[in-house]
């Protein structure tokens, strides 16, 4: 499988897993939020709301994938 097919597939996420986005790779870590959306600290990716979109290219939550520890 290659990177590009985990786009949206959220089986692998926990609370604490780091996204990347597959556009501009902007990282949302679980562990800062989002200020820009002011989305608080500790809010898990799986918590964000559905219109939630990438802070830096405004790419929707389906083409974010999961960043390996």
């Amino acid at each position: 499988m290659s990177v590009f097919e985990n786009f949206g597939v959220r089986q692998d996420v926990t609370d604490a897993t780091r996204l990347e986005c597959g556009i501009c790779w902007t990282v949302y870590d679980p562990a800062d939020g989002d200020d820009v959306a002011q989305i608080p600290p500790g809010t898990p990716f799986a918590a964000l709301p559905e219109e939630w979109h990438c802070p830096n290219c405004d790419a929707p939550k389906s083409k974010f994938m999961a960043i390996e520890a």
